[in-house]
C-alpha cells in the first residue's frame, strides 16, 4: 500500500528543501535543523504573497519549490501532480472505465484506429477505420483528443450514443454503449512466429503482467512452443514485485532474482524465485534495446547471471535505483529513491547521473558494433566493475546490462523518421483501406499467414504514398528511397495488418524486418546450451 502524509508539515518540509536549494545543507550544519529552514520559507512564501509587483500563484511556486528540491537529487526521485497522477494510476492499475476505444482526430473527426478486446464497443461491433460524428446526439467534428476522452469516459454501467459513419456504408448508424471497465494490457503482443517459436511483447510492468503473460504461456503451450523470445525493448519497467514474479517463470529453484540495499535496513531486501513453472526449461531468448529499464532490466540481469538464457540487442538503459510512492494530502505524490538495486551476481545497474542534463540524452550516443559478445570480451578494458555468472563468463556491472549479442536497431533516415512523426503511413492506410479494405479482409482476414507471405503493395500503391507524402511537404533525400525502400513497404503493410488482426498482425510483420529478432530466432542453439550448464 502506498505511504500518505496525514499532516500539512511534511509536506511543508518538502518545499522549504526546495525554495532554498544549497543552504538547505548549510541551515542543518549549523543546527538549525529543518524548523529552521521551514520558518525561512514560511518568511519567504508571507513577503512574495504580499508584496511581489504582480499576482502569484502560490500553487505553481510549491510545484516549482518542489522540483528545485528534487532536481538536487537523483534523475528519478519526481514530484506527480494530481492530474498526472491519476494517468500514471490509471496505466499501472490495468484498466479504465470507458467505451473501449483507441482513437485519433484525423482532420477534426474522430477515427477509431482499434477497438479494445474485450472491450463494449468491440462487443457492438465497431471497427477499425470507423468514424464518430456525433456523441450524444451532438456533432462532435472538431473537437479535442481530451475532450473526446471527458464525453466518451465514465463509470461504468453509464450510457453513451455514439454516431458512426463507416465508408462503403450509405448513411449513419447510432450506437449506444454501456460503459465498462477496459483492460489496459501490458502484453502487446502473443503469438507463435512458427511451430516452434513463441513470441511475447511486454510493454510495461503493471498490475496486472504477471498474470497475463501466464495466460499468454498457456496459449503458446497449447499451440506447440518449443522455444521463447521475450521481447522487453523500449519497455520503461515498472513494478519490481511484477519483475520478480515474471522471473520466477523460467528460473527453477529458489534461486535469487535481485536484492536491494538502502541506508534505511528496511528497504533492504532480497527476493528469490519461490514457485515451480512448466517454463523453467524453456529456451529463452530476452530481447532489450537502450529503452529498456528499470524491472525490465532485473528480468534480463537474473536471465544473463544464471545463464537461463541469452540477452540479445542493445545496452539497456541503465536504471537501478528503487522508488517508494508518497500519496500527498491533494492526491499529488512524491516518488522517492529508497534503495538500489543489484542482480544476483552482485551488479549495479544505475548507470552515473552526476550530468542529468546528459542523462537522458547520451543514451543515444552510444556507438554498439554488431557482434556476438557471449564472453563479453568486447568490454575487457572496461572500467568498470567485473562480476561472473553461474557458468563463469565475465559480466559487466554499473551501467545497463550488456547483451550477449550486440545486435544494433535499424538507422532510418530523417526522411522515414519524419513520415512516422506526421503519422502519414496511418494517413495513407487509413485511405487504402477505405477503398480495398473489403477486398482485403475478404481474401487474408482468415488466412493470416497468406497476408504475411502473399500480400504487398504494388510499385504505383508505394509510389502514390510516395507522391502522398510530398503533398504533405515531407520529401525524401537524395538516397532516401533506397535506404528506407524495405522499411517503407513493410510499415504501410503492418498498417494494413493491424487494422485486420489488431496488435498480433503489426508485430508478426515488422518482425520480418527486425534485424534484432531475426539474430535470436538463429542463436537457440546457443541459449539452450548455457542453460544446461
Amino acid at each position: 500500500m502506498l505511504n500518505k502524509f496525514k499532516a500539512p508539515f511534511f509536506a511543508i518540509a518538502i518545499l522549504t528543501a526546495g525554495i532554498i536549494l544549497g543552504m538547505l545543507y548549510q541551515k542543518i550544519s549549523s543546527g538549525q535543523g529543518i524548523q529552521g529552514s521551514l520558518n525561512k520559507f514560511e518568511q519567504i512564501l508571507s513577503f512574495t504573497d504580499k508584496y511581489y509587483v504582480d499576482k502569484i500563484d502560490s500553487r505553481k511556486l510549491l510545484d516549482a519549490a518542489i522540483n528545485g528540491m528534487l532536481d538536487s537529487l537523483d534523475p528519478h526521485s519526481v514530484y506527480i501532480p494530481k492530474k498526472q497522477m491519476e494517468n500514471i494510476e490509471e496505466q499501472f492499475r490495468g484498466n479504465f472505465e470507458g467505451i473501449g476505444i483507441e482513437f485519433q482526430v484525423i482532420n477534426d473527426t474522430i477515427t477509431v484506429v482499434s477497438p479494445i478486446t474485450g472491450g463494449p464497443s468491440e462487443a457492438l461491433g465497431i471497427l477499425a477505420g470507423d468514424r464518430i460524428v456525433k456523441i450524444n446526439d451532438k456533432p462532435s467534428i472538431g473537437i479535442t483528443i481530451e475532450q473526446v476522452r471527458n464525453k466518451l469516459r465514465g463509470p461504468s454501467g453509464t450510457k453513451v450514443t455514439i454516431t458512426i459513419y463507416r465508408p462503403g456504408v450509405n448513411g449513419t448508424n447510432d450506437y449506444i454503449i454501456t460503459r465498462d471497465k477496459i483492460p489496459l494490457y501490458s502484453v502487446d503482443a502473443c503469438f507463435m512466429y512458427d511451430k516452434e517459436t513463441g513470441y511475447i511483447s511486454v510493454s510495461r510492468f503493471a498490475e496486472t503482467t504477471t498474470d497475463e503473460i501466464i495466460s499468454a504461456l498457456g496459449e503458446l503451450s497449447k499451440k506447440g512452443m518449443k522455444k521463447l523470445v521475450l521481447d522487453l525493448r523500449n519497455n520503461p519497467g515498472g513494478y519490481m514485485q511484477q519483475a520478480v514474479q515474471i522471473a520466477d517463470l523460467f528460473l527453477s529453484g529458489d534461486k535469487m532474482i535481485v536484492y536491494t540495499k538502502s541506508r534505511n535496513s528496511e528497504f533492504n531486501e532480497e527476493l528469490h524465485a519461490s514457485k515451480t513453472y512448466p517454463y523453467e526449461k524453456t529456451p529463452l531468448i530476452v530481447l532489450v534495446n537502450s529503452g529498456s529499464a528499470s524491472a525490465s532490466e532485473i528480468v534480463a540481469g537474473a536471465i544473463q547471471d544464471w545463464d537461463r538464457g541469452l540477452i540479445i540487442g542493445e545496452t539497456t538503459f541503465g536504471k537501478g535505483l528503487v522508488q517508494k510512492q508518497f500519496m500527498l494530502a491533494d492526491n499529488s505524490a512524491l516518488r522517492l529513491t529508497i534503495s538500489r538495486y543489484y542482480t544476483p551476481s552482485g551488479r549495479l545497474i544505475q548507470r552515473d547521473y552526476k550530468n542529468k542534463k546528459a542523462y537522458y540524452t547520451n543514451i543515444d550516443t552510444r556507438t554498439e558494433s554488431d557482434m556476438l559478445n557471449f564472453e563479453h570480451n568486447i568490454e575487457k578494458d572496461s572500467t568498470k566493475p567485473v562480476f561472473m555468472t553461474k557458468g563463469g563468463r565475465k559480466v559487466y556491472g554499473g551501467g545497463g546490462i550488456m547483451p550477449d549479442y550486440f545486435v544494433s536497431s535499424s538507422k532510418l533516415t530523417d526522411y522515414f523518421v519524419s513520415l512516422r512523426r506526421f503519422n502519414l503511413f496511418y494517413l495513407f492506410i487509413l485511405k487504402y483501406m477505405d477503398i480495398n479494405g473489403d477486398v482485403v479482409k475478404r481474401k487474408f482476414a482468415d488466412h493470416p499467414d497468406d497476408f504475411n507471405n502473399k500480400f504487398n503493395l504494388s510499385k504505383k500503391e508505394i509510389h502514390d504514398f510516395i507522391k502522398f507524402a510530398t503533398n504533405k511537404k515531407v520529401n525524401p533525400g537524395r538516397n532516401d528511397l533506397k535506404k528506407d525502400k524495405d522499411y517503407i513497404r513493410m510499415q504501410l503493410k503492418a498498417y494494413i495488418a493491424r487494422d485486420i488482426w489488431k496488435s498480433e498482425g503489426w508485430y508478426k510483420t515488422l518482425l520480418e524486418i527486425d534485424n534484432q529478432f531475426q539474430q535470436a530466432v538463429k542463436e537457440f542453439s546457443k541459449a539452450e546450451k548455457i542453460a544446461e550448464q
